[in-house]
């Protein structure tokens, strides 16, 4: 697949399943927009070269998109795809999370989307076409405890997919993806706040029936397919790459 001549933004794209698709559509000749508040993103984009743009944003303060999509189109033009990537997650449940923790979450994880799509939807119009490709998570579907904001920003992504999916195809696809656990910066810092974030991560890693966690790279290529011309039938569907995780009912073993 090529998207040469085509522009990307991608949302926490300095590391982590963002960086991955970062450097996916960069090998595929597109130009790269990082949007993050992680200042790496800047070397990350210098490592990269010409064809690579990173802006400091905090997707969940408009004055922060809209400035962002001015320097894009300064740069490179209109956008052809958005990846809404950038998520933050605690570790809370109803009670136990502040109000302060539950606004910032739906700040980031929805409200970041929304005004990233907002304002980027009009210069797909200004093409004819474009995609947005919003990293939602198997937590939608099934959840563990003590996850409540981040389990709900994620389930409320994918009704945002189907609203901007119905209100401006043909032109405009846009999908979502549930990863399960993926081997990211993310992950880690969450395990590390257990006693034992050897034994975390192992049972993270059983509980998917591949008995691994996925790398990156692997949801970066179902992006990229789901950005490209061969998924050009595909719009308002939300899509689990989790290695099985959450399809068995446990039973009885004897």
């Amino acid at each position: 697949m090529s998207f040469e001549n085509k522009t990307v933004v991608v949302t926490g794209g300095a590391k982590g399943i963002g960086g991955a698709c970062i450097e996916m559509f960069h090998r595929e000749k597109a130009n790269v927009v990082i949007l993050d508040v992680d200042e790496q993103g800047a070397a990350f984009a210098n490592e990269l070269g010409e064809r690579a743009l990173f802006i400091k944003t905090d997707v969940s303060i408009e004055k922060d998109v809209i400035n962002a999509v001015e320097k894009i189109k300064l740069r490179f033009g209109d956008i052809d795809v958005l990846v809404n990537n950038a998520a933050i997650q605690y570790f809370a449940t109803v009670t136990d999370s502040t109000a302060e923790e539950w606004d910032k979450t739906i700040s980031i994880n929805l409200r970041g989307g929304f005004l990233c799509a907002k304002y980027m939807i009009p210069s797909m119009q200004a093409k004819g076409k474009g995609v947005i490709i919003n990293i939602s998570s198997v937590q939608a579907f099934v959840t563990q405890r003590a996850v409540a904001s981040y389990a709900t920003s994620k389930a409320a992504q994918i009704a945002l997919t189907r609203s901007i999916a119905i209100d401006y195809a043909p032109a405009i696809r846009c999908v979502a993806i549930c990863p399960g656990s993926v081997d990211t910066p993310l992950l880690h810092d969450l395990i590390g706040q257990s006693p034992d974030p050897q034994a975390v991560f192992k049972e993270c890693e059983e509980m998917h029936l591949m008995k691994r966690i996925a790398a990156p790279s692997e949801i970066a290529e179902f992006v990229s397919y789901l950005a490209s011309d061969k998924a050009s039938f595909i719009t308002g569907q939300a899509f689990r790459i989790d290695g099985g995780l959450g399809i068995t009912i446990e039973g009885s073993k004897r």
